[in-house]
């Protein structure tokens, strides 16, 4: 490392932008004496719902996109056993979320351009204990969700989508989210809307969302936090077996402002994807493809492919050289089936999905959020060029 690195402030990936009105709601809350879920989270909520141009008891806040993925399985009414289809190139929340609701995954491939599960694939791994599809929107980049819902359609499947990456996503005008039966999102403090931890469900069933808003909550009565309130102690009952997995005020106090700024963030992030764009085409990276006409990308997380034959480095010394010049990155993802536990416990290989396999051996996901200025991302650009000896 240079003495001139040593003196630069280390760029964390994905650091979120949180602002004075962010700063000042969650001293508001600590001071209002109400910490846990209460009329904050309600109000977060109803904002998303809004934003989502949905009716309120669409949604259910929780902690987290996994426990989201999980409740939705659950209030869906899938059958234990029951195999659901999802993409290798995830985070493993998105698999672990199918085994803790006593489901079977099952992978399909990826395109090797979109990096999305290929519909193809989805169609080809249907058998008859096939029960739903769990697509994930990667970087933030939707899925091909008319071809997807035709094949639920065709085999009358539950579609739960994984929109961790894709919370401002559209697909031919429509929201990313909205066309399954269920819509999960993560609050994250890497993602497009911070919370720290946190997460959201939208479905399409007023029914099943108030299934899976009890079972978040211990499985207990709706509106049970209200029982705390200032009209006085209110009893519930426990109707389910449930899980402890709602939101917090102190996070829905972070997200109320976050998501005001939800399209002021994006654009930001966009301006630095296409200075990306633009400072490394010439390189012998492997750039994300354009997105597709009629979409809207999420601009989530700009993933660079690092070919050694190419490139003339493999990919994890460039994530070396990376931390070396102080740039933080990050790997997304390492495919599903390199895992260990998933060999032991479901026997798979990575090079039963080679283009996964390809794609989580050489990706790089350089730094992308509202918070970098223009300058990190010039030093972006400089350190990647200077690497590749350019």
């Amino acid at each position: 490392m240079s003495a001139e690195s040593e003196s630069l402030p280390f760029l964390v990936f994905g650091a979120p932008q949180i602002g004075e009105a962010e700063i000042e709601e969650v001293v508001a809350c600590l001071r209002s004496g109400w910490l846990g879920t209460g009329p904050r989270v309600a109000q977060f909520e109803q904002q998303f719902a809004a934003f989502r141009g949905v009716q309120e008891p669409r949604v259910a806040a929780v902690n987290s996109c996994t426990a989201a993925l999980h409740v939705s399985m659950l209030a869906a009414g899938i059958e234990p056993g029951a195999e659901v289809i999802t993409t290798p190139l995830t985070f493993c929340a998105t698999v672990n979320a199918i085994v803790h609701a006593g489901l079977v995954p099952v992978l399909a491939d990826v395109d090797p351009l979109t990096q999305n599960i290929d519909p193809a694939a989805i169609e080809a791994a249907i058998t008859p204990r096939t029960r739903a599809i769990l697509p994930v929107h990667f970087a933030g980049r939707p899925c091909e969700m008319d071809r997807i819902m035709a094949i639920a359609r065709k085999h009358d499947l539950v579609v739960i989508e994984d929109c961790a990456h894709a919370v401002e996503a559209q697909f031919q005008g429509q929201s990313l989210g909205t066309f399954g039966d269920f819509g999960c999102y993560s609050f994250y403090v890497t993602k497009n809307v911070v919370t720290g931890e946190g997460g959201m469900i939208l479905g399409r069933s007023e029914e099943q969302v108030a299934r899976a808003r009890i079972l978040a909550l211990h499985g207990m009565s709706k509106d049970a936090w209200h029982r705390f309130g200032d009209k006085g102690y209110k009893h519930y009952q426990v109707v389910e077996c449930g899980f402890k997995y709602n939101m917090m005020d102190l996070q829905a106090a972070l997200g109320l402002h976050q998501l005001a700024r939800v399209e002021q963030n994006w654009r930001r992030r966009e301006a630095i994807w296409q200075r990306y764009d633009q400072a490394l085409a010439e390189l012998p990276l492997g750039l994300p493809a354009a997105a597709a006409a009629d979409t809207r990308h999420g601009r989530h997380l700009y993933t660079v492919m690092v070919d050694a034959a190419r490139c003339g480095i493999e990919r994890d010394p460039f994530l070396d050289a990376m931390n070396a010049a102080r740039i933080g990155t990050g790997v997304h993802y390492l495919s599903i089936p390199e895992h260990p536990y998933y060999q032991e416990r479901f026997g798979w290989r990575p090079e039963q999905w080679p283009h996964a396999l390809k794609l989580g051996r050489e990706t790089v996901s350089l730094p992308l959020s509202p918070a970098l200025a223009d300058g990190d991302v010039e030093r972006v650009v400089a350190a990647v060029r200077r690497i590749l000896g350019r």
